[in-house]
């Protein structure tokens, strides 16, 4: 179960978080550099209508019988053409941004799960399911639309501001300069909110991690929480949880809302002395009215990309802690790459030993002290002991999922650390106890590790598994799709799927992990038998706790906290009256 973490973090390295986010927009740079300069020549016609306006005002003002109507329409057209010119631009290029961020989203996205890919087992055991799906989808929406809007409105800004003070300081110098006093207070506002709202939407990001994270944890296990009527406490949970979620939101939204008012009431103090000195200058002659409301139109538009750029860093600070997530697991170490005189495991006979085996998840406790194993070629053998034993801890060492503390595992003679490791995991097939399906056909479930798999083939592995008749009972037979997770057929049925896909898969090699488990007692015995001739000549390692599934096994390792503490076959391990019988006794007692 996620903990719940209420402390605020900064970003570590923000300028990294945003430089690797530029990097992403790299492919675009000439679609970006066109942008600019559009966005330039929409902000130059934007800039230029207060200038008209002020043309304008001035020949309205001239006086009765000294008013030019024509010259005050010529500006009043030339604005007009000015802002819708300025607007049709500013459309065309938020659409190409938001084309843009989409586009990159969806290289984030897959790059990120192609990295999942290449993690190794453990990172999935350490990380839930709903953190890890929460940066895939939350997080990179998040710095899509940021993306989207943000670069545009920053260049929006620049030019206005730079444009703005240029045409300010050609009006009047004095009001110019009474506008900068408001910059300074203005600037230092938003460096210190800088520092109070971007350790909160760290905050937030990762408190929707936790949140869906417990949510994908209850679905999956919805029947077990009706069964044991834990609803209330489920709701009770989830309330905390969710009641977090809300205040890190909240906490975060509470300083950003505050931002804009905050810049709206510092520059309408500065429209205000603007107001008063104008008014001074006009009536010492000082300044025409006409120059006056250009001046308070261009200080608008001064203030407000600065009001602006308050509200885009806002957005910007979420966005970056959104991508920290995301690189952050772009970041984490991906399985080790084979070694460099790494041997492909070919034309493999199954021969397989484990020699003073140590390891543990965990480096301060070893779950394998000193294991030793010898399954030769075409063998079947059972591995048996109480929950906590090992037992699938040795699955995963023979698999590769992880690479021993201390001793050697090999098969045919190579160690697997010398051989590649994707030929080593090729060389089992294996059929675990919690089922997996996907959304798709029969057919292409049970033919998934088999690539051109025919009809007949598909059939036949199905036949093997007995669960060709369920199959045909189906309205379009091998063709009905199977829904998501396998929802629209029982757990048994998901498992017999998984078998046959085993069986299909020509692999020399079989791992059986409590691989009859949802089955009934006669299944599993026609299964058993079936997967005997079909495994024939083939190493099989089977992990049973129902004793009676194993009687037939050419060797059975009984482990006990780590260690192997007998084997041999099941009448020998009877005749031993050892712990392997207390186990078996204690099934039929």
């Amino acid at each position: 179960m996620a903990k719940r973490d209420a402390v605020m973090r900064k970003p570590k390295d923000t300028r990294g978080a945003l430089r690797r986010l530029l990097r992403y927009l790299g492919p675009w740079k000439y679609v970006i550099a066109g942008v600019i300069i559009l966005s330039f020549v929409s902000n130059l016609l934007n800039l230029w209508g207060p200038n008209l306006a002020g043309n304008a005002i001035r020949e309205a003002a001239a006086g009765a019988g000294k008013v030019n109507f024509d010259a005050v329409w010529h500006n009043a057209r030339l604005m007009l053409l000015c802002y819708v010119g300025s607007a049709l631009l500013g459309f065309g290029i938020s659409l190409i941004m938001t084309v843009v961020s989409k586009r990159m989203a969806r290289q984030m996205r897959q790059d990120v799960f192609d990295k999942l890919m290449r993690l190794p087992v453990g990172y999935f055991d350490r990380h839930q399911a709903g953190d890890i799906i929460s940066r895939v989808s939350y997080d990179i929406d998040v710095i899509s639309t940021s993306m989207a809007t943000d670069i545009v409105q920053i260049l929006s800004s620049v030019i206005t501001v730079v444009g703005s003070l240029v045409m300010m300081a050609t009006i009047s110098l004095p009001l110019s300069v009474l506008t900068l006093v408001t910059v300074p207070v203005a600037i230092g506002y938003t460096v210190y909110m800088r520092k109070k709202t971007q350790p909160r939407y760290a905050r937030r990001s990762q408190s929707y991690g936790v949140m869906n994270g417990f949510v994908e944890e209850m679905l999956s296990g919805q029947k077990t929480i009706l069964a044991y009527a834990y609803e209330n406490r489920v709701d009770d949970r989830f309330d905390g949880i969710n009641t977090e979620a809300a205040e890190a939101f909240s906490d975060a939204e509470h300083y950003g809302v505050t931002i804009g008012p905050t810049m709206t009431a510092i520059n309408n103090l500065g429209l205000s002395l603007i107001g008063l000195l104008g008014g001074v200058l006009y009536m010492n002659g000082r300044i025409d009215l006409g120059r006056i409301s250009s001046f308070v139109l261009y200080s608008r538009k001064f203030a407000g990309p600065i009001n602006a750029i308050a509200e885009v860093f806002n957005e910007l600070f979420s966005a970056l802690a959104a991508a920290e997530r995301v690189f952050t697991l772009l970041d984490e170490q991906e399985e080790i790459a084979d070694a460099p005189q790494a041997r492909l495991l070919a034309n493999v006979r199954g021969d397989v030993s484990v020699e003073h085996v140590a390891f543990g998840y965990d480096p301060v406790k070893t779950i394998l002290h000193d294991l030793n194993l010898q399954a030769p070629a075409g063998k079947l053998i059972a591995i048996v002991g109480p929950t906590g034993a090992g037992k699938t801890t040795i699955i995963n060492l023979l698999m590769r999922f992880y690479d021993p503390d201390s001793g050697v595992i090999r098969v045919d003679g190579q160690e697997i650390r010398t051989a590649v490791r994707a030929s080593v995991r090729g060389a089992y097939a294996m059929v675990l106890q919690d089922t997996w399906v996907f959304h798709g056909t029969i057919f292409d479930n049970i033919a998934y590790g088999r690539e051109n798999a025919t009809m007949e083939e598909v059939v036949a592995a199905a036949k093997a598994a007995r669960i060709h008749p369920f199959i045909m009972r189906l309205p379009q037979g091998y063709n009905t799709v199977i829904s998501e997770d396998g929802g629209n057929i029982s757990k048994g049925q998901k498992q017999l799927l998984t078998i046959a896909r085993a069986m299909l898969y020509d692999a020399p090699m079989l791992i059986l992990d409590e691989a009859t488990s949802n089955v009934d007692t006669a299944t599993e015995r026609e299964i058993q038998k079936a997967m005997r001739e079909l495994m024939k000549d083939k190493t099989c390692f089977v992990i049973a706790h129902r004793l009676s599934t194993i009687e037939h096994a050419d060797q059975i390792l009984v482990l006990r906290e780590g260690d192997v503490v007998e084997q041999g076959t099941h009448r020998q391990l009877m005749d031993q009256k050892g712990f392997y019988h207390q186990l078996y006794a204690a099934q039929f007692e």
